[in-house]
């Protein structure tokens, strides 16, 4: 079969290393004029145009996107695809939201052919949106995991999803056991992990809905399965916290739950650790457990202020992604996402700047599930992941980057302005899949 080549020219942005603790000058790669070749969905070159030019191969000609910025795809570390449907649900609680909403819909991906439908329209929103790689949680349900597996491999997609694991506290519908949990999501890993561009993870959905006996299951398959990720959530709102200090009275705290059935480590992303304390994040420094930052979904619950300056903290940094968390997050869109992370951070007497947003956005959130060595830069030998935004995408858009007089500040204003409008186009190893101004291709 012949070679898939392809090639893009535009303004280059991508990360080398972590914004927030090293020299920025460093970490951030610009190119004004560059130009992106690729090969069978992995990046060949890139950088300056006229330097790589002659390198272009041969019958290949560079689709031009002048004035448009093209950065790495961007990396949803933290969603639930079977929560698509709820989106926009009048606001409670965390608690009384999961029971009144989230519990009544993902009963309905019992039903294959419900699963399969909105995984192919959560698939159709985040490539609209400009994210090519996510982290989602699927229902209790084996077949709502085959379902978004089988249309990301259709769509040659990074994705990473699991099996939702639950065994108390929630209807009986969604229950299934510590046993029955640990042999179906066996089964999923070994069918899916690998397959393609997919990756799997192993999902508790959090401790209140595990039993000991699960949490046990799913530290057993973490030890036997050590490439696969860890996923669920931490910390998230306070009267959560409670409720597991009471059903975990032996463990110091939330944290230690998961630590103490070997549920951290590198690959084990826990979603919003808003409430974690200094002594929580350390752990999660030294075990090298990541955090997704989930800001529109903790506004909307109002679950409190993510310190994303504590958690980098240089004398104990954790790696932090950003996280869309729909439905409680109220957009796809990882741009609307960092406009959001940046006003929380205001909240918290910290100016987010737009290099540190976007690298939350993209290498960020690679590095938060251990697989920047293939997504989230431009540089050579990564998966062709990337995404064309526009920065006239609206007039009033258009208007004020007129105005912008550095990269830096022309950044800052596509993440507070910017939303699905902005992508021009997103790709997939190297490939067109979602195109703003045509049919998708």
């Amino acid at each position: 079969m012949p070679a898939q080549r392809s090639a893009v020219r535009g303004q280059l942005v991508w990360f080398r290393d972590d914004p927030f603790l090293t020299d920025p000058g460093h970490a951030f790669v610009h190119v004004d004029d560059g130009l992106l070749i690729c090969e069978d969905g992995l990046v060949t070159a890139a950088g300056d145009y006229g330097e790589l030019r002659e390198r272009i191969p041969a019958g290949v000609e560079p689709v031009h996107y002048p004035e448009h910025v093209i950065t790495p795809g961007f990396i949803d570390t933290h969603v639930h695809y079977v929560q698509t449907g709820i989106i926009a649900a009048f606001g409670s609680q965390l608690i009384d939201w999961l029971n009144h909403y989230t519990f009544v819909e993902e009963q309905r991906f019992a039903d294959a052919a419900y699963a399969r439908e909105a995984a192919a329209v959560f698939c159709d929103e985040l490539l609209r949106n400009g994210t090519t790689t996510a982290l989602t949680f699927c229902a209790v349900y084996p077949q709502s995991v085959d379902a978004l597996f089988e249309e990301t491999t259709r769509r040659n997609m990074r994705m990473a999803a699991g099996k939702v694991l639950m065994d108390r506290n929630a209807p009986d519908a969604l229950l299934d056991t510590a046993r029955t949990g640990y042999e179906d999501s066996k089964a999923l890993l070994e069918r899916w992990h690998g397959t393609g561009r997919n990756l799997y993870a192993i999902t508790p959905r959090f401790a209140p809905t595990s039993t000991p006996e699960q949490l046990e299951a799913a530290g057993t398959l973490r030890r036997e399965h050590p490439g696969a990720l860890l996923h669920t959530h931490v910390s998230e709102n306070t009267g959560e916290i409670s409720w597991v200090r009471s059903l975990f009275p032996d463990r110091r705290g939330y944290l230690d739950v998961y630590d103490h059935y070997g549920l951290l480590g590198p690959g084990a992303v826990l979603a919003h650790g808003v409430h974690l304390t200094a002594s929580e994040r350390a752990r999660c420094a030294e075990t090298d457990t990541a955090i997704a930052h989930c800001p529109t979904s903790n506004l909307f619950l109002g679950s409190g202020l993510f310190h994303v300056h504590d958690a980098k903290d240089p004398r104990r940094p954790l790696r932090v992604g950003l996280g869309t968390d729909i439905g409680a997050g109220t957009s796809f869109s990882l741009l609307a996402t960092m406009n959001e992370a940046y006003k929380v951070a205001e909240l918290s007497n910290y100016p987010l700047d737009s290099v540190k947003a976007f690298y939350l956005a993209t290498l960020g959130g690679a590095q938060a599930m251990g697989i920047d060595d293939r997504v989230g830069s431009l540089e050579p030998g990564h998966e062709a992941d990337f995404v064309v935004l526009d920065p006239r995408a609206t007039p009033l858009l258009a208007r004020r980057t007129a105005r912008t007089e550095s990269i830096e500040e022309l950044l800052f204003v596509l993440a507070v302005m910017g939303d699905d409008r902005t992508v021009r186009a997103t790709y997939v190893a190297g490939e067109r899949a979602h195109d703003r101004d045509t049919a998708a291709v």
